[in-house]
């Protein structure tokens, strides 16, 4: 599909904020045929949104990236293919419920945010703020009562229904959290069980690991009894999409959550100096691409909901990746 087929030259009337790229008729009607196919159960996003490359696809213009970060969500949410975000800020620091509300109130209804956990409650290692080196044991790893305080709480009382989805990362566990999968399982289970008295009805938890020892049938049997969705995390910590399918089967019927975070064989700061400013594809991973087609397709055909968020690593610019995704849906629907 042509490039000025899908985004006009005009841009829309200028209001004085950030303004959303400009968007031709096919681009419309592909996100028209997909909404009425899904039910409007298909999410498709991107790992946050402040981008000036992104200029001519999202954003009308190249704005600053600090102008984008506090401005540009509302018209980020204005694209017709992007109906949620990964809130990524989150995992780096905890926000309070006027933070999460003020994001709120830039989206429409139907959106709903990804929302990562802070660190200091996914993480089993204190970590140095400039190198990341492992520093000592993490007292708050895990802890219910501080992830509803830090988390859970805030989340829901800001975003309300607008939250989608909320992502327990498991960073890179220690040697001594990976022997004793008993202990960390009870740890978890504690943990969700809390989460989920204070979550919206809507939303829901889900698990992404980067120890791919973690993906045995003792998890997934934890995971259905809680009720918390595997992630399918394409990272090149973990194995390619294909390996991590018996996991999902295993936890089905539920939603599909998936986080298109970085290419095999990439590091993010090798794929961040070679790929910015994350304005096209640099390197499509179409066996990727054709693997999610399939697992989204059976997800929603089943009558349930798809969450994809996808990092500018995957390929090179997140957007151009949606946009391919879904064209891709469009032709296998």
């Amino acid at each position: 599909m042509a490039q000025a087929a899908l985004f006009d030259a005009d841009l829309p009337p200028a209001s004085g904020g950030v303004q959303p790229a400009a968007v031709g008729a096919e681009l419309r009607a592909l996100a028209a045929r997909l909404h009425q196919r899904f039910g409007g159960r298909l999410h498709l996003g991107t790992s946050s949104w402040h981008f000036p490359g992104w200029a001519g696809q999202v954003y009308g213009r190249a704005y600053p990236e600090a102008r984008l970060s506090r401005e540009g969500l509302a018209a980020y949410a204005q694209h017709p293919l992007l109906n949620t975000v990964s809130l990524d800020r989150a995992f780096y620091r905890p926000l309070d419920p006027g933070t999460y509300r003020a994001l709120a109130a830039q989206v429409p209804a139907s959106f709903r945010f990804v929302v990562k956990a802070p660190a200091l409650l996914s993480d089993a290692t204190e970590r140095d703020a400039a190198t990341g080196a492992a520093l000592r044991e993490n007292p708050q790893f895990l802890d219910a009562d501080a992830a509803v305080a830090l988390c859970a709480r805030p989340a829901a009382e800001g975003l309300c229904d607008r939250l989608g989805v909320l992502v327990w990362q498991l960073s890179p566990l220690p040697r001594r959290w990976l022997e004793d999968e008993p202990a960390l399982l009870r740890r978890l289970g504690r943990l969700w069980q809390a989460v989920e008295a204070v979550l919206p009805r809507q939303a829901q938890q889900a698990l992404e690991l980067r120890d791919p020892s973690l993906l045995t049938p003792t998890l997934a049997a934890t995971l259905k009894f809680h009720g918390v969705r595997p992630v399918l995390g394409l990272h090149d910590r973990m194995p390619a999409a294909e390996a991590q399918l018996p996991l999902l089967r295993a936890t089905w019927p539920g939603d599909l959550v998936c986080r298109w975070n970085l290419q095999r064989g990439q590091r993010y700061a090798q794929a961040r100096d070679a790929w910015a400013p994350f304005d096209r594809l640099q390197s499509e991973d179409l066996a990727t691409r054709q693997t999610l087609v399939k697992v989204v397709i059976a997800t929603l055909q089943a009558g349930r909901a798809a969450f994809i968020t996808i990092n500018n690593k995957a390929e090179g610019c997140a957007p151009a990746s949606v946009l391919a995704l879904a064209q891709a849906l469009d032709r296998a629907a």
